[in-house]
């Protein structure tokens, strides 16, 4: 059950919208269903002879009187507005059971608590078979304006007790720190323009991607721009410092013909001007990620940087892992950009899904996962996919997101668990679509039996405990032929599986063998290590100059102009 509170100050135009056909003619048999008094407020969709003006008249009672003790001058914002929606699946809610929801929401939020003869007066609409609108005048009979802070927190406070009683499906409960919804309005537009995401939608995950690839805030408004993104900033009045900016989609406008503006902490609380600060200080060109001489450099940095997060996630240091958390969010991005071929919808699926498990009530030691996204960044600017390094990061990215669900939920942050979850398993589907041929192929270039039953031998003098179970699985052939790759690299097989096997305990894994193929295949080439000890590399070009945009690597300019609002 969702309750969604906003305030404005057009009782007319509101009751006009709750009994009339709906912008769609979606509305159907819209009538009362509580109110603060039943025999005092007409009811447009069930008598003939009221009207729109003498409903808002009743409810504007209080706040007329008030606006004559003010010299004509009306409260602001005096009209408190709350759909109330039940979720898909839930079962039919009769009028009886959702006026006792109306009425314990306005009790919970302070518009009317039971018992006050004089709270403000409001009316709960049924238009649909699955939400109400509750409507109130914020002016109560003795001239005061009601307690209505963090009213939102309390309707969801009230709601989750509601779903309990009335038996509906138990939503995850929130702490505040969750991105605004879509409106029912900006939902509407969207579906007029053909659209499956909302204005609002469309930019935060923009946004989001290129934050995770640019440097600096200078870099972050340029390449939105390049985006076709409307970008509008807010200057400080003395210093003239950028304090605040605001986007505007691509074709978005009002009825006026004029962009509609979505202020940054309005798309996220950590799209804030401020939060992003905290993620892109102002670099030097030598901080930034540079051209690697071996392609596989920055992948084998950024999958160490996730066992290194994964670690982070198991200490006693929550503002570290928090952090942690936020640096992954950013890499999600940049392996979905950098990763080609039919798994990436399903990587793009977690990097939107992990959104709302980058950040909680915890405050985020940006700085100790400097090296995470740093080594991330990397990624939005290499030249190609290193084979089976790409589905090694997979694997890795597989593991941190679930334990990254397991760490919210150890925390009671209920909503981050669901959304990390939810990214575990479009991780999962998409490692599996990566790793099959792979695998297939490693297979299919097996060792001879001979070098294999001496890698056996390895693993059972490396690894006693789990020999059995790794040599059972389907996936040892396939780990022949990485370990036979290992050693012409220069490994001593034996040593590696050892060092390997304690990276990260084996008892809990279900596929030993694809784990242990995995991190070998992450291992760095031993004479690629010493070729990079004595090289030079130069810096990284200008970002006009890079061979993919850093906002999306990959993603063609003409995916970005697709949306015509």
């Amino acid at each position: 059950m969702v309750p969604d509170i906003s305030t404005g100050s057009d009782s007319r135009g509101l009751i006009a919208y709750l009994f009339g056909p709906g912008r769609r003619d979606e509305h159907t048999n819209p009538h009362i269903v509580a109110a603060w008094d039943m025999a005092g407020a007409p009811d447009p969709g069930l008598d003939p002879a009221a009207t729109y003006s003498q409903l808002a008249r009743r409810l504007d009672h209080h706040v007329d009187l008030r606006t004559r003790e003010l010299g004509g001058k009306k409260p602001p914002q005096h009209v408190w507005h709350c759909p109330v929606r039940t979720a898909p699946g839930d079962r039919y809610l009769t009028d009886t059971e959702w006026a006792e929801v109306a009425r314990r929401v306005v009790h919970a939020t302070g518009i009317a608590p039971a018992g006050d003869e004089k709270a403000c007066r409001w009316i709960a609409v049924r238009h649909a078979d699955d939400h109400i609108h509750i409507m109130a005048t914020t002016v109560r009979a003795d001239g005061r304006r009601p307690r209505t802070h963090q009213d939102g927190r309390r309707a969801q406070a009230e709601c989750r007790r509601i779903e309990a009683e009335f038996g509906l499906r138990r939503l995850k409960s929130g702490d505040l720190t969750a991105p605004r919804t879509p409106t029912s309005a900006e939902r509407a537009k969207a579906e007029r323009h053909g659209q499956t995401a909302t204005a609002r939608q469309w930019l935060r995950e923009r946004a989001y991607a290129v934050a995770a690839a640019v440097h600096t805030e200078a870099d972050y408004f340029t390449v939105l721009q390049s985006l076709g993104i409307k970008v509008k900033t807010r200057l400080g009045p003395e210093s003239g410092d950028v304090i605040g900016y605001s986007l505007a989609a691509p074709g978005d406008t009002n009825t006026a013909g004029e962009p509609v503006w979505y202020g940054g902490s309005k798309l996220a609380p950590d799209l804030s001007i401020n939060r992003l600060r905290e993620r892109l200080p102002d670099q030097e060109i030598a901080d930034r990620p540079r051209f690697a001489a071996d392609p596989g450099e920055p992948w084998e940095h950024t999958i160490a940087a996730i066992q290194t997060a994964h670690s982070v996630l198991d200490s006693d240091d929550d503002a570290a892992a928090q952090g942690q958390l936020a640096a992954f969010g950013d890499a999600l991005y940049n392996i979905a950009s950098a990763t080609p071929g039919p798994h990436r919808a399903e990587l793009r699926a977690a990097a939107s899904a992990f959104n709302r498990a980058r950040r909680s009530a915890t405050r985020a030691d940006h700085e100790a996962a400097h090296t995470l996204r740093q080594a991330a960044k990397e990624l939005a600017y290499a030249s190609n996919e290193p084979g089976g390094l790409a589905i090694a990061l997979l694997f890795a990215t597989v593991h941190l997101a679930r334990a990254a669900a397991k760490w919210h939920e150890q925390r009671g942050h209920q909503q981050q668990a669901a959304a990390a979850d939810e990214a575990f398993r479009h991780l999962q589907v998409g490692y599996h679509q990566a790793a099959a041929p792979v695998l297939a192929e490693l297979t299919r270039r097996a060792p001879r039996a001979e070098t294999a039953r001496r890698f056996e031998r390895d693993l059972r003098a490396a690894l006693p405990d789990h020999a059995d179970r790794i040599l059972a699985d389907p996936a040892w052939t396939a780990l022949t032929t990485t370990l036979a790759h290992a050693e012409t690299a220069g490994h001593n097989t034996r040593r590696l599986l050892a060092e390997v096997g304690t990276q990260w305990e084996l008892d809990s894994a279900e596929h030993l063998s694809e784990v242990l193929n995995w991190r070998i295949t992450a291992q760095p080439n031993r004479g690629t290590q010493a070729a990079r000890s004595r090289s030079t590399i130069g810096g990284m070009p200008p970002m006009s100059a890079t061979p993919h945009s850093p906002a999306t690597p990959r993603a063609t300019r003409s995916e970005e102009r697709s949306r015509h609002r």
